[in-house]
Formats: structure tokens, sequence, C-alpha cells
């Protein structure tokens, strides 16, 4: 009697700088293959970056969007702004591909577009960027390791940097107001944004609606969240939630919870049961 092939279980993730001209646009690259791993559902979570896959080996096929109205669908390509609910991946057994963390102030520069024309909405990259999204899918595809397929990436970004023809830069109050939200963890009023960059409240609403794809009060949200659960991944087999919400700015536990439900689609124990495979091996290493 013939023994059943063995197959090769496979689970990387690595982390890529992008080039020095790229830093402040781009916040990391990051290459995963999986092979021989149990199927599952990965959420994709609300995060201070705008999602840009390219695969590798097979297309990433996404269940469930931000969108809520948007069709699940397989994407070679994929492009996402801002959002506050989750995205639902498939991941069935394998998947490979690299994810590239665009900071919305880098959206002009390199996608020609503001951040705020995406927000919360999932594309097909080909349909923004043209053929230039697929050649360097190619292009990767072609590297034989993650130092290749980052240095791909970098000269592929430098390119559309260089022959970038829209404005590189948000208006500056819009930077500074995001610098600012971020440099407090999601924590800072939105009423102290306004006067520091010298706007009112209003003003700013509309113009960081507009360029980041969120409002000031939302995005803090989302930042105060992404930062909050990449503390919790730290430690997925000893999590200290009471500690967790009274070092991040919430209320109390409850507080937290009911943040981490509306924007995860889930409670904090929950996600750290679902994606804890995932966490030990990197897939969900601190920024």
């Amino acid at each position: 009697m013939a023994s059943a092939a063995v197959v090769e279980v496979v689970d990387e993730a690595v982390r890529g700088v992008p080039a020095p001209p790229l830093r402040g646009l781009v916040g990391w690259y990051s290459g995963y293959r999986q092979r021989g791993v149990a199927p599952t559902r990965h959420r994709g979570l609300p995060s201070p970056y705008l999602t840009l896959i390219l695969t590798l080996d097979e297309p990433l096929t996404v269940a469930a969007h931000p969108d809520a109205h948007d069709a699940p669908g397989d994407y070679v390509t994929l492009l996402g702004g801002l959002h506050t609910s989750p995205a639902l991946i498939e991941v069935p057994g394998r998947q490979s591909g690299v994810q590239v963390a665009l900071g919305p102030l880098g959206a002009r520069a390199l996608l020609g577009l503001p951040a705020g024309g995406l927000a919360g909405v999932d594309l097909h990259a080909d349909d923004v960027l043209g053929a230039d999204a697929r050649r360097a899918q190619e292009r990767l595809r072609e590297a034989t390791d993650w130092p290749g397929r980052f240095r791909v990436l970098d000269a592929w970004l430098l390119g559309r940097l260089r022959a970038a023809e829209v404005p590189p830069d948000p208006p500056p109050e819009v930077g500074e107001a995001w610098r600012l939200l971020l440099a407090s963890r999601g924590l800072v009023r939105v009423a102290a944004l306004a006067d520091e960059v010298g706007w009112s409240e209003r003003h700013l609403r509309s113009r960081f609606l507009a360029e980041i794809g969120l409002t000031p009060k939302a995005a803090a949200r989302v930042v105060r969240f992404d930062v909050a659960r990449r503390r919790l991944a730290t430690r997925p087999d000893a999590p200290d939630l009471a500690g967790l919400a009274a070092d991040h700015g919430y209320a109390d536990q409850s507080h937290l919870d009911r943040e981490f439900t509306a924007l995860a689609g889930c409670a904090p124990s929950a996600w750290l049961a679902e994606e804890f495979r995932n966490i030990q091996a990197g897939h969900h290493a601190p920024a």
C-alpha cells in the first residue's frame, strides 16, 4: 500500500525596509508565504496604512470587504484605503505575496490620487495603477528571494515617485495633523489638532477626510486600536486586557472590548484565538 505523500509546511513572514527616499511614504514591506497550513480565515484589520498587495503564486481571496456591499472575489493585485471594519481573507492552506504598508500621505505621490479617493474600498490595483501594477507583480514573481523582491518594490515605487505628475504632498496642515495624531497614538483631541494647525474643526474635518479618507475622530480610533492590538500580539499567551485598556486610553476593559469588536468584528480574546498561529509565525509582528 503506497504511503501518503508528505506535504512540506512552509510558513514565512519577512519584514522589509523601503529605500530611504520612500520612508515617510511607505512604512514597510511584508512578505509572506504559506504552504501546507490548515485552511483558515484571516481578518484584515483597520490600520493607519493603505493596503497594497501583489501576490506571487495564487490570488488573494477576499470573502468579505470593509464595505459589505462589495462582492467577494479573487485579487492578483489589491489596493485598499483606510477603513473602520475588517476584511475577511480566505486562506485555503496556501498563500503568498508582498504587502506594502502605504502611508496616506504618500498616496498622491505613489498612486496619483489622495488617499481619500480609496476610503473604505478594496480594488484591483490594476484598476487604479494600470498595467504598471501587473508588470511589478510579474517582476516580483521572477525574483528568487525576499531581499530581491523588496528591491523590485523599491525600484518600482521609486520610479513612480520620480514620474509623479500630481502635487506630491497634501496640504501641510493635513500632514501636520496626521503626524500629531500618530505621535499621540490616537489620543489627541480633534480640537487640539485644529488649534495646532490653525484651522477650524469643521475645516480640518473636511480636508482631512478628503486627503486621508477618515475624519480626524475616526482616524484617532483606528490609530489607537492599531497600537493596542499590536501590543496585544506581543503577549498572545498571557494577555493583560485591563492593563492594555488603561495604557491606551480606554476607559476600562469593557470599553476596549466594545471598540475592538466594532473595528475587528470580534472581541480581543476571540481575535487572539483566531490568529494565534499567525502571531507566533510572525505574521502579526509589532510595528
